[in-house]
């Protein structure tokens, strides 16, 4: 498969601002077995934060939300400590390096997505097979990541509070915005204020689902039918490869493209 150029699809775009990609992610973790799956992301997350900004959560906030990451999971604190030691040196450990690849899938949808790997030659071949086996195309550089912003994403499950509560707590912390997603309330904030979104929650006893520093699109694409069972088929493919940390996405799907496609 070629490594495509930019291009710039023309379709129906939905004026949400936001993406059901995350949404959709989310449902996924709360029912995925995949628990040795998520134990190793989150691992790898531990070790390059604490290699980048030190051992220590209070005073490195990436390593602060892997760990709170990691404890959402009920990932034992052995496991997490052992993590933060190979990142520090204090324990022998892989060397990971950090990247961060373009593609489209169908319908001309923008995808990211974030890598941590050993073997960056092996990790790019494996990707350009899952892009073409699914419908899709790696795609250069910069092809894509203008269409995202990188902002604080927090999901709250709506029976935890109401809207009226959730808005007075977090608007003054810096919330830029909070939108309603089913049963999930999704609050969106500038990278710089998200600490402090999440310590107003902590502090008023607001229990979160979620939280983590994410790309979220300007716009969202709607696809349906076929088309949107090959981008789903794609993301759950790339999301079950070893290396890919994080995915960003700009399409939004209803309800009845998220089941089983018709025969």
């Amino acid at each position: 498969m070629k490594l495509i150029l930019c291009d710039i699809f023309l379709g129906e775009w939905i004026m949400s601002g936001h993406s059901k990609w995350s949404s959709i992610k989310h449902k996924k973790a709360a029912v995925d077995s995949k628990r040795g799956r998520v134990f190793t992301r989150i691992t790898k997350e531990i070790t390059v934060a604490a290699r980048a900004g030190g051992g220590d959560p209070a005073a490195n906030p990436r390593l602060r939300t892997a760990v709170q990451s990691a404890k959402s999971v009920n990932m034992p604190q052995e496991n997490i400590q052992r993590a933060i030691k190979k990142g520090t040196g204090e324990l022998p450990g892989v060397h990971y390096e950090e990247h961060t690849y373009e593609g489209y899938g169908a319908a001309g949808v923008a995808i990211m997505a974030e890598v941590l790997t050993d073997n960056k030659n092996r990790t790019v071949a494996e990707l350009r097979k899952i892009f073409s086996k699914n419908g899709g195309n790696m795609a250069e550089s910069g092809c894509v990541n203008w269409m995202f912003h990188k902002k604080g994403l927090i999901l709250v499950d709506s029976d935890k509070t109401d809207e009226e509560k959730l808005m007075s707590v977090v608007v003054d912390a810096g919330a830029e915005d909070i939108k309603t997603e089913e049963k999930t309330f999704e609050i969106i904030t500038a990278v710089e204020d998200f600490e402090n979104v999440k310590k107003v929650l902590e502090t008023n006893k607001i229990e979160f689902a979620m939280a983590e520093i994410t790309m979220i699109p300007e716009t969202a694409l709607k696809v349906e039918g076929k088309e949107a069972h090959q981008v789903l088929k794609l993301m759950e493919a790339l999301e079950d490869h070893d290396d890919i940390q994080k995915t960003y996405a700009n399409f939004d799907v209803s309800e009845k493209d998220l089941g089983e496609p018709d025969k």
